[in-house]
């Protein structure tokens, strides 16, 4: 038998090595949730079931109506659980006169397939083709809405169409600048394949912007909020917040909502830098 080369055995280790790297990233980017154990019946709310066509799969979401509404907020939702953990969410938006239509990525909750960049990107289109297209709703009546991991499809799609506004809370500039100030992934950072560059792409958004960040935020630093909203183009806005990643809008109480109420009413905000 001859003798493997090394430049074989190397490749072979190097294949494995990206595999398993691929499957790790995979399980934390996207730690989806299939089990939807709640809907918006349990807040007596009406609602329509979306089902949209994605490829060879499904995009499962939730259109909730509010009377006499505002506009419709489309919203990206984080990278944990599924729609069922978002009804809070949902009352909030409803609560400043908004409809909703919340989803879920491929791979979480009754959305079919995986999850990956790519298929993030082909669920929020198949949403908007959905309110735009199907309900007939104009786009300037649209308030695309991304926390943390949804900021990067509500970016990816913002930079494409003219909407009401724009809403970025919680949002990192990419991955791999996520990866590069953690000690644990910092090696790694060259391997991650879903990226979400959101900082290459935000200054193509010309819908009215508002970034939301808190200085307490543990997972995602405050520098990112800041130089997202620094790198955006005006119309733009910036919100702080206090709390926790996961905590921010309990923690800020009134001044959370009275925020956001006066971005969407048009009124400007406070710029980070003054």
């Amino acid at each position: 038998m001859r003798p493997i080369s090394l430049t074989i055995v190397i490749f072979c280790c190097c294949s494995v090595l990206v595999g398993c790297v691929g499957k790790i990233q995979r399980q934390v980017i996207f730690p989806a949730e299939r089990v939807l154990d709640r809907d918006p019946s349990l807040a007596g709310w009406a609602f329509d079931t979306v089902r949209e066509t994605v490829g060879e799969h499904e995009t499962y979401g939730w259109f909730v109506p509010e009377g006499h509404p505002r506009g419709v907020i489309l919203f990206s939702h984080g990278n944990g659980g599924n729609l069922s953990d978002r009804l809070g969410t949902i009352a909030f938006m409803k609560e400043l006169g908004y409809s909703v239509l919340a989803y879920d990525y491929g791979g979480y909750g009754e959305s079919t397939g995986n999850s990956s960049e790519e298929r993030c990107y082909a669920d929020i289109r198949a949403m908007w083709h959905y309110l735009v297209e199907k309900r007939g709703i104009a786009p300037e009546d649209i308030v695309l809405w991304g926390r943390s991991l949804g900021g990067g499809p509500t970016t990816d799609l913002a930079r494409e169409v003219t909407c009401r506004a724009v809403i970025l809370e919680n949002a990192f500039l990419s991955t791999a600048d996520v990866a590069r100030e953690s000690k644990v992934l910092r090696p790694l950072r060259g391997l991650i394949r879903h990226r979400f560059d959101n900082k290459s792409k935000i200054a193509e958004i010309t819908s009215p912007l508002l970034v939301i960040h808190s200085p307490e935020d543990e997972v995602i630093p405050y520098a990112h909020g800041l130089e997202l909203y620094q790198r955006a183009t005006p119309p733009k806005t910036f919100l702080q917040i206090r709390g926790g990643h996961n905590t921010g809008p309990a923690a800020s109480g009134a001044a959370y909502r009275k925020g956001i109420e006066a971005f969407l009413r048009g009124t400007s905000g406070t710029d980070p830098r003054s």
